[in-house]
């Protein structure tokens, strides 16, 4: 992945898949990102048909799932999924990965225990890259066996697509460190990131991977305004009803929010703890994410260009 620093865009994607990717990626954002929750508490999209949707829609823009509910799936199908969604956009997807838990009636939903996320998860990354890697693969573990499993299409992306791990927690860095090219954390200050990224260094030494090889990211909600004070009211506004609970004291430290200058800033802050690749989530309400995306492309990104 690229030295350089790159940003993103995190969108909803649904109805108007198609026009938000195109709208995306005519502003210049290196990456479109969409989420996904089979059931949450509003609509959400799905990452494979609504990144799909953005792939048919667009040529340059790289598409990364932000984030893919991994232990929700079979392996051996999520594996088919990317390596086609990969063909598809012609490279350009890139495998977001977490854990959920936020919400259990999604994991009892599928009949997948929500203690198991974590064991899940690890094993369903392995299987997945041999998958992603390799012909007649064979595999016998806790959850999955696999008795000479061959994947075609194979990715673009050789040996494949890069691999994205999101949280916040010492598992979440050992998951990074051990499977995946990018660390891509959120509700994250500053210092939590440097914090994060030395331990992931450590992390990957023990996992006997090159040093370097986790590339930082951050996921970060954020709302532009041209008055500062208006910014986090619209994110403490939007935030407090997406998790159902009261942001008014968190809104400055876990978001980008203000004006201009205030944003510029504070993302300086996060490229000077180890952030190579920016993503921003819509922190602020439906009726104001078309402005709010226009400032961050406009107003923002520049001044890193």
């Amino acid at each position: 992945m690229s030295d350089a620093i790159e940003f993103g865009i995190s969108l909803r994607l649904l109805s108007g898949a198609a026009e938000e990717a195109r709208r995306a990626e005519a502003q210049g954002f290196d990456y479109l990102l969409t989420g996904e929750h089979i059931a949450f508490h509003g609509p959400t999209a799905n990452n494979i048909v609504s990144l799909a949707a953005a792939a048919g829609a667009t040529e340059r823009i790289k598409l990364m799932s932000g984030i893919i509910l991994v232990p929700l799936y079979p392996p051996a199908l999520l594996a088919k999924q990317i390596a086609v969604l990969d063909v598809v956009s012609g490279g350009r997807f890139h495998f977001g990965i977490g854990v959920g838990g936020e919400f259990p009636p999604e994991f009892e939903a599928v009949g997948v225990p929500v203690n198991e996320r974590g064991a899940r998860t690890n094993e369903a990354l392995e299987v997945i890259d041999k998958l992603l890697t390799e012909q007649d693969v064979h595999f016998k573990g806790r959850f999955t066996t696999l008795d000479g499993v061959t994947l075609a299409p194979q990715p673009i992306q050789k040996p494949r697509m890069p691999f994205w791990v999101a949280g916040r927690r010492d598992a979440a860095m050992r998951r990074a460190a051990r499977y995946a090219e990018g660390w891509l954390p959120y509700m994250y200050t500053p210092q939590m990131l440097a914090e994060s990224m030395e331990k992931i260094a450590g992390f990957t030494q023990e996992a006997e991977r090159p040093a370097g090889t986790v590339h930082g990211g951050l996921f970060i909600f954020t709302c532009v305004h041209k008055d500062r004070e208006t910014a986090l009211d619209l994110a403490n506004q939007q935030l407090s009803r997406q998790y159902n609970q009261d942001f008014s004291k968190l809104v400055e430290k876990y978001t980008i929010a203000g004006s201009p200058d205030d944003c510029i800033a504070r993302v300086q802050e996060y490229i000077d703890a180890g952030a190579h690749t920016i993503v921003f989530s819509q922190g602020c309400p439906p009726d104001y994410v078309e402005q709010n995306t226009r400032l961050i492309a406009e107003a923002v990104i520049p001044a890193f260009r």
